[in-house]
């Protein structure tokens, strides 16, 4: 999928594409999402990557639609959201719990070229759900559904929206349904825009209902089920939007070496110079760690169904952060012309921009803590070194895997953690420098669990304090120790030098610590890929992929 949509994008420097970052630039200056992309992507027929392959669709490895659509995202996040995406997180509750029915009108609805929404927030409420106000009372053979709903992308031009809504009076868990609306059939109010200082073309808007009348059938899965469908859905998206938020950061170090390479600085290159080489290859790490853990969250939906509610919680969470981070850095070697909006280097500030905008999506970091917080007593008493390790497929980056069981994913690890098992299970494979950085992340897992084992029951709830944040943090990192270092065991090629995975792994030491990572050591090793691959169109990531310009 991925060297088509390239094909699809072109050369982001041709001026006479018309997709080429001034043209972008250009769109992103009106609020628009550019128009030219979403032909080219509806030409491609990318909503059939949204469709599972049994409804007619191309649909069957999370992995392979994070790096299919990362291209798009390394043009324009905002045309990575606004056409597409947000018609995946509309779907997926209705491919994790709806009826055939249901399934079979959203999917020749995606695959006719039409959206679907995700009607979630209530700004009253925000990732509140338990407090949603939206109603949908049941009269007859209909529910009357009242109430708003803000902040959802693409609502303004959407034939179908997911709606959370309060179908129950009563108080606990089983007092919300998911409804299936079809948008062309009622009756709504669209509110006005809103606009945001990221992602400017995003169509971010608002819908209210005043009593519109829809089937009992709309209902997705079992009334009052929408919590148990929202904790199963949204490990998909939780593994899925990091992933290919990774395609920002792919684009940012693409920029900034170009200009290391090309600006002249005290009779030399800027790229010569030892901090700028150490801010370019910290970043480059930081894309390799973060893309670790997000291609293993997604696998992990297909190898370990039942533990992905607390691993993708743990992807949400950290990768965001990373590439954040990973993106100022880059941004104080641009300097000044990081904050330009036009020219050669305006991609640069509109990328920043978004990539916060991106990464948030429909989940906070703080929200993925909370989701993490009940479940680490169980694993530490249950999983932590004491686990057997996960199988290697999940690992093996290039390997087929099943198609995904929706019904599988689990509510709750029940203490089950196969991943992070692969730091004491590949230890004894490590040499040198490497086996040390091991052993000390080893040592610090063994403290973590004995902090989780010992949480009082109030600091395992969602009004715990900081500590129980910060044990959810470093869990987060020791998740993404082992994704690296699973990734590593299974490679022949760079990703298979000890090299990159040891300064990989310390980057990971100091966030454990709470410390920000510092600048690593400009290795010959990890600063040559970085520049092989920038002078030959490859990608940063581990694909590796050619870039089809």
């Amino acid at each position: 999928m991925s060297d088509r949509v390239q094909a699809v994008l072109g050369d982001p420097y041709d001026s006479s594409n018309p997709l080429a970052h001034e043209h972008i630039l250009a769109a992103d200056e009106q609020g628009e999402v550019i128009a030219a992309g979403e032909r080219a992507l509806a030409a491609h027929g990318v909503n059939a990557e949204f469709v599972p392959e049994r409804l007619g669709g191309r649909f069957r490895q999370a992995d392979s639609l994070t790096t299919g659509l990362r291209p798009v995202f390394r043009r324009d996040a905002t045309l990575g959201i606004a056409y597409g995406i947000t018609s995946f997180i509309g779907a997926v509750p209705v491919w994790t719990s709806g009826d055939q029915a249901q399934q079979r009108w959203l999917a020749e609805l995606l695959l006719a070229g039409g959206r679907c929404s995700a009607g979630y927030t209530e700004l009253a409420h925000g990732a509140d759900f338990g407090r949603t106000e939206l109603s949908a009372r049941r009269q007859g053979d209909s529910f009357v559904v009242r109430g708003g709903k803000q902040l959802i992308n693409n609502i303004e031009r959407a034939q179908a929206v997911t709606v959370f809504a309060r179908t129950s009076e009563q108080p606990g868990s089983r007092s919300h349904s998911h409804l299936l609306i079809d948008l062309r059939a009622v009756k709504t109010t669209r509110l006005q825009r809103s606009r945001t200082g990221g992602m400017r073309g995003a169509l971010l808007g608002a819908i209210e209902f005043d009593d519109c009348a829809v089937p009992a059938s709309a209902v997705v899965g079992e009334p009052g089920g929408a919590m148990e469908t929202v904790l199963r859905a949204f490990q998909a998206t939780r593994s899925i939007l990091p992933g290919v938020v990774v395609g920002i950061l792919d684009s940012q170090l693409r920029i900034v070496t170009r200009f290391a390479t090309t600006r002249r600085l005290y009779d030399g290159a800027v790229g010569d110079m030892p901090h700028v080489r150490a801010a370019l290859t910290g970043a480059f790490l930081d894309l390799l760690i973060a893309d670790c853990l997000a291609l293993v969250g997604a696998r992990a939906l297909h190898v370990l169904p039942g533990e992905t509610s607390v691993l993708t919680a743990a992807v949400k969470y950290l990768v965001p952060k990373v590439l954040q981070e990973a993106d100022y850095d880059l941004s104080v070697v641009l300097g000044a012309r990081s904050y330009l909006r036009d020219g050669e280097y305006g991609i640069f500030g509109k990328n920043s921009r978004d990539l916060p905008v991106a990464a948030l999506a429909h989940a906070s970091a703080a929200v993925c803590q909370a989701s993490i917080i009940p479940q680490l007593p169980a694993l530490a008493r249950r999983s932590w070194l004491d686990a057997a390790p996960a199988p290697d497929s999940l690992f093996d980056l290039g390997a087929q895997l099943p198609a995904l069981r929706w019904h599988e994913l689990a509510l709750n690890s029940r203490g089950a953690d196969s991943v992070t098992a692969m730091l004491p299970a590949l230890y004894g494979q490590c040499q040198g420098e490497l086996r040390s950085v091991v052993a000390d992340l080893i040592a610090a897992f063994a403290e973590l669990k004995t902090g989780c084992a010992q949480l009082a029951p109030r600091d395992r709830t969602v009004i715990a304090g900081p500590h129980s944040f910060d044990l959810a943090h470093r869990y987060a990192v020791l998740v993404a120790a082992s994704a690296c270092l699973g990734v590593w065991s299974r490679r022949t090629d760079f990703l298979g030098d000890p090299a990159w995975v040891t300064a990989a792994l310390r980057r990971l030491a100091e966030r454990l610590r709470g410390q920000r990572p510092t600048a690593v050591e400009p290795h010959p090793g990890l600063h040559g890929e970085l520049v092989h691959r920038f002078e030959r169109d490859l990608a940063f990531d581990t694909t590796r992929e050619p870039l089809y310009y």
